[in-house]
């Protein structure tokens, strides 16, 4: 939004100069005049600096903090508190100083004479289309106050479940993780120890024994290359991941993963579910709603799925028809949406939907968690016995010898 120096003298005849955002001159004018200040220059100084030098660091805002502000928001608008005031409270009360500065920067657009919706636009690393979308639909229909109401219940509801699927990998990553650095050190300071030592007194080593001195051999000598290949392999991967070919194969063999797939699927379809219900609820059609759904989804075989069904509604097909040709989709996606559309309560619907999946999800995760530790625990002991073996079979050779 452009910036405007002014020069003018306030109501008591004292010059005042400054800075105003405004999206024309005279819209500056307009906002200096309601501030009681009698203009005698205005030019135009260029875009807001506020948006400019920060806008590169918007990405470290996350979702929690955008949640928080939505919930705040939410209440302060129901109880009557205009958007610049809230703005203006919200900003000073968030901890996230970067964040702060994307509310002041709003709060600037929107004294200025824009929207909250075009004002948020302009961050989209902050502020999904989704939630864009939403507000332009509440401040089209008047309905800012409960679309913000619910956009923070769903908003919050997403961050908790995210949160109970995360809290459930916990244990399983931090003890593969330590089982990696167990096996490290075992490598690169145990065994050559011991490797010196069964060199010492020159006896035959069995086959495991070999092997492990091998591995370690290999770890102490080349563990530049190993590191060299983990890092290489992942900006390689990552790249590849980004194009159409791998994102694809990817996506396709996440969705194959026993257990893990099937939660992946539920996660997909709690989001899918709760997102539409609600644009369809704050009155966004329901072809709007599935593009704008569609980018949001974290996997492109239900983005191309979304984008084909989206196509066939606009050529008149019904849309619980249209789920039930697309094998990731369960049948009671097509079955409940076809009862919202003849009872007209679709958005009910797909709220119902939201919860079964969740709670699908969540009895997933804790049978994922039930699977996971026994399997670690098999891996964790069977490497501990090959180490264990590897390790006391020539000892117990050399002192049956001394016998």
């Amino acid at each position: 939004m452009p910036l405007f120096t002014y020069k003018a003298t306030d109501s008591m005849g004292k010059p005042v100069t400054g800075t105003v955002d405004s999206p024309s001159e005279d819209a500056a004018a307009k906002l200096l005049r309601q501030r009681q200040f009698f203009v005698t220059s205005l030019n135009k100084k260029g875009d807001s600096l506020l948006s400019l030098s920060f806008l590169a660091k918007v990405k470290k805002v996350g979702s929690g903090d955008v949640a928080n502000f939505t919930q705040q928001l939410a209440t302060m608008v129901v109880a009557g508190l205009n958007l610049p005031d809230s703005l203006t409270i919200l900003k000073s009360q968030t901890t996230n100083q970067q964040f702060a500065t994307v509310i002041a920067d709003v709060e600037h657009q929107i004294t200025g004479g824009g929207n909250l919706a075009d004002s948020l636009g302009k961050y989209p690393d902050v502020f999904p289309p989704i939630y864009v979308a939403l507000i332009r639909a509440g401040e089209s229909s008047g309905t800012l106050d409960q679309v913000l109401t619910r956009l923070a219940e769903t908003l919050e509801a997403q961050r908790e479940f995210a949160s109970k699927v995360k809290g459930a990998m916990i244990y399983p990553v931090i003890i593969v993780i330590g089982m990696l650095g167990v096996m490290m050190v075992m490598m690169t300071v145990v065994v050559p120890k011991l490797t010196d030592l069964y060199k010492d007194f020159g006896i035959s080593l069995p086959a495991t024994t070999q092997l492990l001195i091998d591995m370690s051999s290999f770890f102490v000598k080349f563990w530049w290359l190993m590191i060299a290949l983990a890092v290489g392999g992942s900006i390689a991967f990552g790249k590849w991941r980004k194009t159409p070919v791998g994102e694809l194969v990817v996506d396709t063999l996440i969705l194959k993963i026993p257990l893990f797939g099937s939660l992946q699927k539920k996660v997909l379809l709690v989001e899918f579910t709760r997102t539409l219900a609600m644009l369809i609820t704050s009155g966004i059609h329901i072809l709007n709603g599935l593009q704008i759904l569609k980018d949001s989804l974290g996997n492109v075989l239900y983005r191309n799925a979304i984008d084909e069904i989206s196509k066939k509604v606009e050529k008149g097909f019904p849309l619980g028809d249209t789920f039930a040709a697309y094998p990731i989709f369960p049948p009671i996606v097509s079955q409940m949406v076809k009862v919202g559309e003849e009872t007209g309560k679709l958005d009910d619907t797909l709220n119902k939907l939201s919860k079964y999946f969740q709670t699908e999800s969540e009895h997933l995760v804790a049978g994922l968690t039930t699977a996971i530790e026994p399997i670690i625990m098999v891996f964790l002991g069977l490497g501990v016995g090959f180490i264990v073996i590897s390790v006391i079979t020539p000892i117990y050779n050399l002192t049956s010898q001394f016998k």
